[in-house]
């Protein structure tokens, strides 16, 4: 009995969110964020206890896949942990080119839903887009609403500009972002979109 209704928790716990799009990605509401003296800090560095300091700070996944999985496949654990920050940036769960379509779906269909499980428990939540191939761009600006804040990063991209811009164009005609939180160096061309520039490595510092 334990188990069946532990199946059927997990179950509504997975498909509790409202769909978008050709895959159904669960859908991120927007939500206003003030920017002003706002910080950013990696996942890496969350802790219990967090120090009052720190609890001002939006936390960003932009690390390796496997340091931040438990966020999707153990939610509840690290919840009281993520409750303490002012904002949560969605998981950046990777896009790789090389992937089968099937893994950069279920990629973004695991970002999308951490955003929507953390709003539903009352949390600010910034989504971040990824793409790689055109072919991603069916799916990868799903489950955004119009006018959000959203957040991508150039790292690594500087080898891959004009696939990286191709996407970045797609995003910003589709979504209209009210703003771009950027991690990393952003390109000239982007210069007419509306950046908020982040120094990746000194979210490391703290």
């Amino acid at each position: 009995m334990k188990s069946y209704e532990f199946r059927n928790q997990e179950k509504f716990l997975r498909n509790g969110y409202k769909g978008e799009g050709r895959w159904a990605l669960p859908k991120i509401k927007k939500q206003p964020v003030n920017l002003n003296n706002l910080q950013f800090l990696s996942f890496n560095n969350t802790r219990y206890n967090e120090q009052p300091m720190f609890r001002d700070f939006a936390v960003h996944f932009f690390v390796d896949d496997k340091r931040f999985e438990v966020v999707y496949s153990q939610p509840e654990r690290n919840l009281e942990k993520l409750k303490q920050y002012k904002v949560l940036l969605t998981p950046d769960f990777s896009l790789y080119a090389e992937m089968q379509p099937w893994r950069r779906i279920e990629s973004t269909g695991k970002s999308r839903w951490c955003g929507a499980y953390w709003q539903s428990k009352g949390l600010t939540v910034i989504p971040t887009i990824s793409w790689s191939t055109p072919e991603s761009f069916d799916y990868a600006f799903d489950g955004i609403e119009k006018n959000s804040f959203v957040a991508i990063g150039t790292l690594g991209c500087k080898h891959a500009k004009r696939s990286f811009l191709k996407g970045f164009d797609a995003m910003c005609e589709r979504l209209s972002p009210q703003c771009i939180i950027c991690f990393g160096t952003p390109f000239s061309e982007m210069e007419k979109e509306p950046i908020f520039t982040v120094d990746y490595v000194n979210s490391w510092r703290f």
